[in-house]
């Protein structure tokens, strides 16, 4: 799979047929076959033409033989037969190899999605993800299983049928030629700047899906917040927009629509006047005239069909460009296999730079950042022994996060390095590399299946009893039993029918599951309550015995303990030491902690709040 796309990317600017012919490749026999077919198809539905023609010639002749008419009205109805079954067989080739093909896109897609930075994929709108790998493949149908076998068949037939014409009389056949510059012109005005306005439907109908998307991912916070006129007008807005771009376009092609449709076909109004003349001149015979007006009904409407596939190949011109934006997305920087074999499972960092970029998916787009980017970090550096508890605290904003998804790997430095074990991120395969480690972020993601296989994630091959093992020491076991149908509830898509803390608490059980050298936990239990936070970590503390641990918290409490803490600020490590190291030192963390101590401090006042105000009502009830 990874071939296409490295061809793809040395050609970013590819024509569509190049585009077709790319993704047909896997099964380009298949689309030979359906064209000869078609081929096939377009001579057995000319040959009755010809065969009427020659009925019509011994009519005249006065010929009488019946037996005659029919053995050729049988041949007649044997050719026609044939038209439908090559027909057929050419369409099922197609269908047959473009099924194929838009399946191992969806594949090429997901798995190139999978290699790419997380940042890059974050930074696209899920509605228009959606848009591409569902209803933009599913639209390329029409032009691989379709556009190949009936752009050949409409194409020939016509040609084939204009050049009979031209061997019975060559002054009947320009007749038949007399309304095509007339209707060709029309076509031409109509469809001037069908390109872009077919390019800005599509991005106004893509509009339309992101905010509908949006609109109900946000709904709850829309109720809450009283904003449902003000949000659903944003949706009613991108609607509009949508619905007048195609009436415009609709309205400004009426006229030459209509008169393409109308002059284009009216082959008879020239035939018969010219054949009329020239017949009562004695220069065309009457059996000649005859066919000459059979044919003359039949050759236009190929290429009226062949023209409505303009619009399709518009389509096709943008979807298929999509696509190659999504294949060709930049990867992580990743051998296949390891160059080299780190010494141990430490952590270090040199002088890292990052940025975040954002990527357009428009077509014709190479799949690159699209503006400058901002530096996010500014050389870190930082070292965390194989073994030890590593915090990374700080105001929110400034950069934690961000280096805790650089050391899991899922996305690539700017400038300086992240290595494990004195290995360069870079001379490791991803494989290997997610192999040891185990990452927890804030907003876990929980897949629509049961607990018992959400936590199984992390090693297929656990059995129930290890999954129930893990939970055990991992201190969820007895919440998950309390659950409807404890281990063999399902949880819902993206975990929607537990609360966010249960949600982190199998997320943290599935990173333990995983038994990883390197755990990261990202605010891993900022959902959960103060009593189950404590059993977590205690719980948690006995599983990562001996691994290389690093926590982002915002509770100092929580991390007070940590072998070392880095303070980071603005992208810029401000502090790094011991708890103890830093209270001493003064500055950020001596102010995070004092503010820290005295929340907690005033926590009892706070949690009794309810109390407070209740008894607040009563004094105002007895004054």
């Amino acid at each position: 799979m990874s071939e296409p796309s490295v061809s793809l990317e040395q050609n970013p600017r590819n024509s569509l047929i190049r585009l077709i012919f790319f993704f047909a490749a896997e099964k380009k026999w298949l689309y030979v076959a359906s064209i000869i077919l078609a081929f096939m198809s377009v001579a057995c539905g000319i040959a009755p033409y010809i065969l009427i023609a020659d009925i019509i010639r011994h009519l005249l002749s006065g010929m009488s033989d019946w037996n005659f008419y029919l053995w050729k009205c049988v041949i007649i109805a044997a050719f026609w037969m044939g038209n439908v079954v090559f027909h057929g067989l050419s369409t099922t080739c197609s269908h047959v190899a473009t099924f194929s093909i838009l399946g191992g896109i969806r594949k090429r897609i997901c798995d190139r999605l999978a290699r790419v930075p997380l940042g890059t994929v974050m930074n696209m709108p899920s509605g228009a993800l959606k848009n591409i790998i569902v209803e933009r493949i599913d639209k390329m149908e029409t032009t691989l299983a379709h556009i190949l076998p009936e752009w050949t068949s409409n194409l020939a037939m016509p040609v084939a049928l204009f050049a009979y014409l031209f061997i019975l009389d060559w002054r009947m056949g320009l007749a038949a030629l007399a309304t095509m510059p007339v209707g060709v012109i029309a076509y031409i005005v109509m469809m001037r700047d069908a390109r872009e306005r077919m390019a800005d439907a599509i991005q106004k109908t893509k509009a339309v899906n992101d905010a509908a998307v949006e609109y109900i991912n946000g709904i709850e916070v829309i109720k809450a917040f009283g904003k449902t006129k003000s949000s659903y007008e944003k949706f009613v807005t991108a609607v509009k927009a949508s619905a007048d771009c195609y009436v415009d376009w609709v309205r400004s092609t009426n006229w030459p629509f209509a008169l393409t449709l109308v002059v284009m076909p009216a082959t008879l109004t020239s035939v018969l006047p010219v054949g009329g003349i020239l017949y009562l001149h004695g220069t065309l015979e009457a059996v000649n005239f005859i066919t000459v007006i059979i044919l003359s009904v039949s050759v236009i409407q190929p290429l009226i069909t062949l023209a409505s596939f303009h619009d399709d190949l518009n389509k096709a011109q943008t979807f298929f460009g999509e696509v190659s934006a999504l294949l060709r997305l930049p990867e992580l920087e990743r051998p296949a296999a390891d160059r080299r074999t780190p010494a141990d499972n430490s952590i270090s960092l040199k002088g890292v730079h990052f940025s975040y970029r954002k990527v357009a998916l428009e077509a014709g787009n190479s799949g690159r950042p699209q503006e400058a980017p901002k530096e996010v970090l500014h050389g870190i550096d930082m070292h965390l022994p194989q073994g030890s508890f590593t915090a990374l605290v700080g105001p929110s904003g400034s950069g934690k996060s961000t280096i805790a998804r650089l050391i899991a790997s899922l996305w690539d430095v700017d400038a300086g390095s992240v290595e494990l074990g004195g290995v360069n991120l870079r001379d490791l395969s991803l494989e290997e590399y997610n192999r040891r480690v185990a990452f927890v972020s804030q907003d876990c993601y929980l897949f629509d299946l049961t607990v018992r296989d959400n936590i199984r994630l992390a090693r297929p091959n656990a059995s129930d009893a290890e999954v129930e093992d893990i939970a055990r020491k991992s201190g969820c076991y007895d919440f998950i039993m309390s659950l409807e149908h404890g281990f063999d509830t399902r949880v819902g898509g993206s975990g929607t029918h537990l609360s966010g803390g249960e949600r982190q608490r199998i997320a943290i059980a599935r990173a333990m599951m995983k038994d990883a050298p390197v755990v990261i936990l990202d605010e891993a239990t900022a959902y959960t309550d103060p009593e189950n936070e404590a059993l977590i970590q205690r719980s948690v503390a006995k599983l990562v015995q001996g691994k290389t641990l690093i926590v982002i918290a915002h509770r100092l409490s929580t991390v007070a303990d940590a072998d070392q803490l880095y303070v980071i600020e603005d992208g810029r490590i401000a502090a790094n030491g011991t708890h103890q190291e830093l209270l001493a030192q003064g500055g950020l963390y001596r102010t995070m902690w004092e503010a820290h101590i005295s929340a907690r401090d005033s926590d009892s006042s706070d949690i009794n709040f309810a109390g407070n105000a209740q008894a607040n009502k009563n004094r105002e009830a007895d004054s």
